[in-house]
């Protein structure tokens, strides 16, 4: 018996002791759980429609800076809190295919246009700048061409008393914009009546639709105008001028009780409106580009859709219920696609904060930064520089949807490369290089506009080889190779062809004549910037090892530049933007500070990490982040994540100064131009870099966020590591 007990008892003790091991056990592995903070998970894991939905842009008040936007990436609109252009004639109906060119002055022709020969290492260089002698052409160049605005459609309200009218006599504004679906319902009342508009965008057409519910239709209070601009001169502008009616023509076509066409053109360009509602609707011309739509005073609610073309409409207009539908399905894949991070379940207060940027900033670009050319970089909303993309942007507008894994929507617009290699050379042999310049600012057709920074500026060149490079990681076949070896090949022969050798030095140098990154150098004393110099690097070596992918030798010029090409500049044990740079932390520590992306941006081959630490170190204490641009932000906050600095990182991508502020929309802006989308761009790149880890990363988890406590929880799948 006492046996027994004895065997009793030691088994109790030991299952006790168990049960206080597996106590710790579980213990730790909750620990664990909370000190990891974030953790990739399976695809389809994260409720994405809770995600999306909770960042919904709801506004109550009737004055916005912005547009609340409706579009597809080649087609948008802008509407006010009534859902319509009604009070607001800046904001814009806009397409990727919405481009125009005034005539030419009189007598002069473009091919006459004389460059400018500068001094470039003993050679007289042709570039393409401000000639004060052919000042006519030379305005027209910059102007040419530009984007315009399509049209403007609104809601016409009518006071009782028979006067138009004004924002302020609307109450109780609601608008909700569900990003989930696309779909846009804004409220008010108006001398005490109710009024409810629905606005939405085919995903597919460049169509427009709305849905009005209003007594105010009954009793001839409530329309809708159309008013037609001609295209504007303006370098930041709405696209539109509406004062010079003689420049343009419009005409009405009617096709039936219910539906009619608009043949509008300006010009020498030509597009069609297409257009069909339901119910009885009576068109009035009340002057010359603008027609109210009067309904019938039986019905208490209208549909309209219009179509916008560069020509005929071939396909038959949808209903407005067609066109909800089409949205209501297509935004909903958009957001199952790709990648998606659920910060929800994070202690630091700032999560929905940060969250709500990544959503909004998805939205803004997928409306404006998806289409068949890059978008300028105000997008679809306005005009900056005319509308004209810059080649520089492109990467920060379009790079992102790599990492996302969204890699269709950045494939639209890379034909551009293929498009325009042909002038590029053209480009470089004029000014005797060889391979292919590409342009800092341009429209389709490949055109420059002159200017000292357009021209001499040259950290757009490696952009395709960084693009190729994407594209192979996401497609790592030998079509891709195939398809991007002439535009690297005739790339690269221009970055080694540009390399000036300094015979004095032994190496290759960059400039003078340069404009760097941050554009407030001297162009004709500059030489060897940071940025410049590191990217010309991770482009030839990249291009290198394209043609080792494809069997071919290597390039032996692309070698000897790569072997010989100046280090990166450095005093006192900092790197600097260019070599000799006088006074940088105190004169020079504005705009972009692009020595920081030579380790973050790029992986930074040529980087010394401790002289990296110690110059982050000293852009943080001293750079002025009120005088920079919206994508610094994410561009040092890449650089800290590469340095083990996280919360520095997070804390970069949620700064609160006005050049990094995000407005209701998702919109940023510090002045002009405004909105800026190289700010949500540069956004998404870093938050996926952050997120899903770079190349040498050393598979750290989520190594762009903190570990040291439990603040931030960073659930995620679908993304991409950055290279």
């Amino acid at each position: 018996m006492c046996a027994i007990r004895s065997y009793f008892y030691m088994n109790v003790r030991n299952h006790l002791t168990n049960l206080a091991l597996l106590s710790r056990i579980l213990l730790l592995l909750v620990f664990c759980s909370l000190a990891v903070h974030a953790q990739e998970v399976p695809y389809g894991t994260i409720d994405r429609k809770a995600l999306v939905r909770r960042h919904n842009i709801i506004i109550r008040h009737l004055h916005m800076k912005g547009p609340t936007q409706v579009g597809n990436g080649d087609f948008a609109y802008g509407f006010d809190i009534t859902g319509m252009q009604t009070f607001n004639d800046n904001f814009t109906t806009m397409s990727d295919w919405g481009w125009h060119s005034m005539p030419v002055p009189k007598g002069l022709h473009i091919a006459d246009f004389k460059k400018t020969l500068i001094n470039t290492h003993g050679r007289m260089v042709p570039y393409y700048l401000l000639n004060p002698k052919q000042p006519a052409l030379t305005d027209w160049l910059i102007q040419n061409p530009q984007k315009f605005d399509l049209g403007r459609i609104g809601l016409r309200l009518i006071k009782k008393d028979g006067t138009n009218a004004v924002l302020n006599d609307l109450q109780n504004p609601v608008q909700v914009l569900d990003l989930w679906t696309g779909v846009a319902v804004s409220k008010f009342t108006f001398e005490g009546q109710p009024v409810q508009v629905t606005t939405v965008c085919d995903p597919h057409h460049d169509i427009i639709s709305f849905k009005i519910i209003s007594p105010l239709i009954k009793n001839g209070q409530l329309g809708i105008f159309v008013h037609f601009p001609y295209a504007s001169s303006k370098y930041f502008s709405n696209a539109s001028d509406y004062n010079s009616p003689s420049l343009h023509h419009t005409k009405f076509i009617s096709l039936s009780n219910h539906s009619g066409v608009f043949d509008r053109r300006l010009d020498t360009t030509f597009y069609t409106v297409s257009c069909r509602w339901t119910g009885a609707e009576k068109i009035i011309r009340k002057k010359e580009h603008l027609y109210y739509f009067l309904s019938d005073k039986n019905q208490d609610s209208v549909e309209y859709v219009f179509s916008f073309s560069p020509s005929q409409a071939k396909h038959t207009l949808p209903t407005f219920s067609e066109v909800k539908f089409n949205s209501s399905h297509y935004w909903p894949s958009f957001w199952k696609s790709g990648g998606a991070i659920d910060l929800s379940k994070s202690k630091d207060p700032r999560w929905f904060e940060l969250e709500r940027r990544i959503v909004l900033s998805q939205y803004v670009m997928a409306v404006n930064a998806a289409g068949n050319y890059p978008p300028a970089e105000t997008g679809l909303v306005n005009n900056s520089w005319y509308g004209k993309f810059h080649y520089e942007m492109y990467w920060w507008h379009e790079a992102h949807y790599a990492l996302w894994n969204r890699w269709d929507l950045l494939d639209r617009s890379l034909h551009l490369y293929k498009d325009n290699l042909k002038t590029a050379m053209q480009r470089a042999r004029s000014q005797g290089y060889q391979g292919a310049r590409w342009l800092k600012c341009t429209g389709p057709k490949g055109r420059g506009r002159p200017n000292l920074i357009h021209a001499l500026l040259i950290w757009q060149e490696p952009h395709p080889i960084f693009f190729a490079d994407l594209d192979y990681r996401a497609h790592p076949n030998v079509y891709t190779l195939r398809k991007w070896e002439k535009i690297i090949q005739q790339t690269a022969n221009f970055m080694a062809s540009y390399a000036f050798f300094d015979t004095s030095r032994n190496q290759y140098i960059l400039g003078p004549p340069i404009k760097v990154v941050s554009e407030n150098n001297d162009a004709f004393t500059t030489k060897d910037p940071a940025f410049e110099l590191e990217y010309w690097r991770f482009g030839l070596r990249a291009a290198q090892n394209w043609f080792k992918k494809l069997h071919l030798p290597a390039n032996p010029k692309w070698e000897e530049v790569l072997e010989k090409l100046a280090p990166l500049p450095v005093e006192n044990g900092l790197y600097v933007q260019w070599e000799g740079i006088d006074s940088m932390w105190t004169k020079y520590n504005y705009e972009h500070p692009a020595l920081t992306g030579i380790f973050g941006v790029l992986p930074g081959y040529n980087v010394d990490t401790a002289v990296m630490q110690k110059t982050f170190e000293k852009v943080q204490k001293v750079w002025n982040y009120n005088r920079v641009w919206g994508w610094d932000f994410p561009m040092v906050a890449m650089c800290a994540a590469r340095l083990g600095h996280p919360a520095q990182a997070v804390n970069m991508l949620l700064d609160s100064s006005a050049r990094f502020h995000f407005d209701e929309h998702g919109f940023v802006g510090g002045g002009n131009p405004y909105p800026y989308l190289p700010s949500n761009g540069g956004l998404l790149y870093a938050v996926a870099m952050m997120t899903a880890g770079w190349d040498g990363d050393k598979n750290v988890p989520e190594p762009g966020f903190p570990k040291e406590d439990s603040s931030w929880v960073v659930e995620w799948e679908g993304l991409k590591k950055a290279p």
